[in-house]
């Protein structure tokens, strides 16, 4: 694997070492190594089932094997539980979105506790989310995809987190939402949060990450920076299939 550390002079904001993890016997992560520093967008690029999920699980605290380090501020998480993870400033926002349906929108946004002071004000939420402000009664049920995406994203800007996990957030989405979704990600990114992203289509990766990693059968096998994916673009296709 080339270089696995940040283009950054800083010290890395998470850092996982041989990081393992395992569902129910299922050894499914195999020493994942890979670093972000303050202010990144990073990807976890791969096919389906290569980790990368997992990996965000794992960091989360919610699976339930794992061993190796995940340092965040330089504080180990391996150990600790998914409440205090989200205490230390890290959030994930899942791929299925988990909205609940029966909830309105006012409901969803704040259901989750704000668990670190600086969390984003409801006004900036829906400044950047208008669909949401115009949807703020309707129920989970009642939104289209984007608007669900929108949501989960929104719900976890709300808790104070600096550290934004977002599994799939362009998954089945239309292209303006998608566009919508890429333009957020890149004023969190201007306003000081870190971001994971783990993101099959690595076009819409390319438009917002800084670097990308990708994952092979649970392994961090190349590190390519944001600048030479057009000079690893062949290189980029075999590892994902395309």
């Amino acid at each position: 694997m080339s270089s696995a550390q940040p283009l950054s002079a800083s010290a890395p904001l998470l850092a996982v070492r041989d990081l393992e993890g395992w569902y129910g016997e299922s050894h499914v992560l195999h020493g994942i190594e890979f670093d972000v520093a303050p202010g990144e967008v990073v990807t976890l690029l791969g096919r389906n089932g290569a980790g990368k999920t997992t990996t965000l699980k794992a960091i989360m605290g919610i699976l339930a094997k794992r061993k190796g380090s995940v340092q965040f501020e330089g504080r180990e998480l391996i150990g600790a539980p998914s409440r205090a993870i989200a205490k230390a400033g890290i959030a994930l926002c899942p791929e299925e979105r988990a909205i609940f349906s029966s909830l309105s929108v006012d409901e969803n946004l704040m259901l989750p506790p704000v668990v670190k002071p600086g969390g984003m004000a409801l006004d900036t939420i829906f400044e950047m989310f208008p669909n949401l402000k115009e949807r703020l009664n309707s129920q989970g049920t009642k939104l289209s995809g984007g608007e669900q995406q929108m949501l989960a994203i929104a719900r976890i800007l709300r808790t104070g987190a600096k550290m934004l996990l977002l599994d799939e957030p362009t998954e089945g989405l239309a292209p303006v939402i998608v566009q919508q979704i890429g333009r957020t990600i890149s004023r969190l990114k201007s306003e000081g949060y870190t971001i994971v992203l783990v993101e099959q289509n690595f076009h819409f990766a390319a438009s917002v990450a800084d670097r990308h990693y990708v994952v092979e059968q649970g392994r961090v096998i190349d590190m390519i920076p944001n600048a030479e994916l057009g000079a690893n673009t062949e290189k980029l296709h075999a590892y994902l299939g395309v």
